[in-house]
């Protein structure tokens, strides 16, 4: 079957009167079950991953459906399905969503923050400890059965505690990598933004804002907290990363796309910057094959907010917007709240079908007249 989308023969539709919807790929079986208790659910219990063309067809008749970052979220897969409502992402980040496509067909976008703020920044800074200090490198050493003596700079790494953090986008993970380094290891912390930061919580920070140069040129640990936009694309390129110590790391949980995969393993390679520790990757899950064959540089697969607690809060915030938007007319974390004074909930449209279906009230009885 062909990956475009065009005209799509749907699934049956609903004929239970309630809304319908679709979880694109495998969640927790209790979110299943709260969103059963007000739809009918089609599920992705195989967890595979939809070609554009299954997806489109699997949302025929769908009002609603709970999205990754596995599925992107069209103009032409929105115009195959006229009947949605509603797409609720579960993560933070929604680069997968076609925003400005979302509010000319009416649909809302969700995604889930907060719920993952303080475990994505627990992992930022692991990551960053990791790099500095060498330990992934370090643990291949080992088990390779390498190690059979001490030497006074084997897989010396660079200091952490008292250096200056950079950060790169200071919103809510940002700002909670921030206290980390400051608070936990008296870090200098410098940061750039769009906007500088209320001075209240700057202090809380310990941060400082900074040109994006002076970010680049002092941080001796770079972590990238920022969305994926068209503007930030390469935000991290070869000229970025010439501007940086040769004793720096850099630290990316953000997003694939905004560091130059292929700049940074030549950087690497050519020891411009001593290590990078990396959670996402352009076109992940593929990685740029040279980064798979430094060996100063941390890979994991896109984890940053996985604990357990973490991601069933973030299927329940998915689910959520969901039963607030379809039974309730309610956007709770809306990424598109343009959109809002364009449509109509579709709880109120299900209010007014209903009370239009209802019989016109007989009018009064006449007065007895009795005798």
């Amino acid at each position: 079957m062909p990956d475009s989308v065009h005209t799509m023969t749907g699934t049956a539709p609903c004929t239970s009167g309630r809304p319908s919807v679709l979880v694109a790929r495998r969640v927790f079986p209790q979110t299943l079950e709260r969103l059963r208790q007000h739809f009918e659910v089609e599920a992705n219990t195989t967890d595979e991953v939809w070609s554009p063309a299954e997806l489109a067809r699997r949302l025929q008749g769908k009002d609603g459906v709970l999205t990754t970052g596995s599925e992107r979220i069209s103009a032409e897969l929105l115009a195959a399905c006229p009947q949605l409502s509603i797409v609720a992402n579960m993560a933070v980040g929604f680069n997968n969503f076609d925003v400005p496509a979302l509010t000319a067909h009416r649909v809302l976008g969700t995604n889930t923050p907060d719920v993952l703020t303080e475990t994505t920044a627990d992992f930022g800074f692991a990551l960053l400890l990791a790099t500095a200090r060498r330990m992934a490198e370090s643990e291949r050493f080992l088990r390779a059965g390498l190690w059979n003596r001490w030497s006074v700079d084997m897989f010396a790494g660079t200091e952490v505690h008292g250096s200056t953090l950079g950060i790169l986008g200071m919103g809510r993970i940002g700002q909670g990598i921030a206290r980390r380094g400051h608070h936990g290891f008296g870090m200098r912390v410098i940061y750039h933004n769009r906007s500088r930061l209320d001075a209240a919580t700057e202090a809380a920070c310990g941060a400082t804002l900074v040109s994006k140069t002076e970010l680049l040129e002092q941080a001796d640990h770079l972590v990238l907290v920022l969305p994926y936009t068209a503007q930030n694309h390469h935000a991290i390129g070869g000229a970025e990363l010439s501007l940086m110590k040769p004793t720096a790391t850099l630290i990316n949980i953000a997003r694939g796309g905004i560091v130059d995969d292929a700049a940074l393993a030549q950087a690497l390679q050519a020891g411009r910057i001593a290590a990078a520790g990396l959670d996402v990757f352009e076109g992940e899950p593929r990685v740029h094959p040279d980064l798979l064959s430094v060996p100063n540089v941390v890979l994991t697969p896109h984890i940053a907010s996985a604990t357990l607690a973490t991601r069933q809060a973030m299927a329940n915030l998915a689910a959520d917007n969901l039963i607030a938007w379809l039974t309730e007319g309610r956007a709770l974390t809306p990424v598109n709240p343009e959109v809002l004074p364009l449509v109509v909930p579709p709880a109120a449209l299900s209010a007014a079908t209903a009370a239009a279906s209802r019989p016109a009230a007989l009018p009064p009885l006449p007065p007895s007249h009795a005798g």
